[in-house]
């Protein structure tokens, strides 16, 4: 039975040294701000806080999803060593990345055809598309073939919920989530969205509550909801933030009270997200029964 590696896009907001740990291979999605483009990469937190003071400050972003050419490099390093990939993208629901995957993926199978690739449209973003990896890598730990693992991925990923919130509404605005009128007025109210990664992958509104607080507190509530038959197991937990680290620990302290889970792992959004999503942005990432 061939070795596998198992490889997924910088999307996924893991931090650097969970990277290092796994030895995941990424494919790199760029960002620009102020014209000037960067990686998407693992950025420290220095590079984070400077990309979102300019977000504040006003200077516009741009994303870019990855492209064939650089995820045939990632892919091309891990076929000539022998092993069969099986590579998790982020959600084609918010980008071309998976598409471009599967096309690098058919491309490669021509240059190594007695080698096999596993595309896994992970409709996931951020720590939610992480949390899917992390699942996808104790698999294979405890000796799941690369067949065995894709089956269970594709078997549970509706069972990854996505669920967000957003300080400043002209983020999400601009990227045309919500309308120029609807962000306005909501900010001049205190109304902050409730927000989730429906099945298809997209980002969907579904709830608004007025303050910050009480937004972060209906994360947890709509948690309570989703939950269902994973409730009593137990569970990492996956949160991400956009430059706001006191609501991350705020957010994991009423999960830990309200359900009693004590296995987090809390980490900056990314450019290619937080440029949509803005500073501010707070995710909260689980297993449920439904999304």
């Amino acid at each position: 039975m061939a070795e596998y590696i198992i490889s997924t896009d910088t999307s996924c907001d893991f931090p650097l040294e969970y990277v290092k740990q796994h030895q995941l291979p990424l494919v790199t999605l760029f960002y620009s701000i102020d014209g000037v483009t960067g990686e998407n990469g693992c950025p420290s937190s220095d590079v984070l806080k400077n990309f979102y003071d300019k977000m504040r400050a006003g200077s516009m972003t741009k994303t870019q999803q990855a492209s064939i050419e650089d995820t045939e490099k990632v892919f091309r390093e891990i076929l000539k060593e022998g092993k069969d990939i099986l590579h998790i993208a982020f959600s084609s629901g918010l980008s071309g990345t998976a598409n471009a995957a599967r096309l690098a993926a058919e491309n490669m199978m021509e240059e190594f055809p007695e080698r096999k690739i596993i595309v896994i449209d992970s409709l996931c973003a951020s720590l939610g598309q992480g949390l899917l990896v992390d699942y996808a890598l104790k698999l294979q730990q405890q000796g799941k073939n690369m067949e065995e693992t894709a089956k269970w991925l594709e078997d549970h990923i509706q069972n990854i919920c996505h669920l967000f919130t957003v300080e400043d509404l002209k983020y999400l605005q601009r990227g045309g989530r919500i309308s120029k009128t609807t962000a306005l007025v909501g900010t001049m109210i205190g109304i902050k969205p409730v927000l989730h990664v429906d099945p298809e992958g997209k980002l969907v509104s579904i709830s608004k509550v007025r303050g910050r607080k009480q937004s972060i507190q209906a994360l947890v509530n709509k948690m309570e909801e989703n939950i269902g038959k994973y409730r009593d197991e137990k569970q990492p937990i996956f949160i991400s933030h956009g430059d706001c680290i006191e609501d991350a620990n705020y957010l994991a302290e009423l999960v830990k009270e309200r359900f009693g889970y004590d296995e987090f792992l809390i980490n900056d959004v990314g450019p290619t997200i937080g440029a949509h999503s803005g500073p501010g942005t707070l995710a909260l990432f689980f297993m449920g029964e439904t999304r």
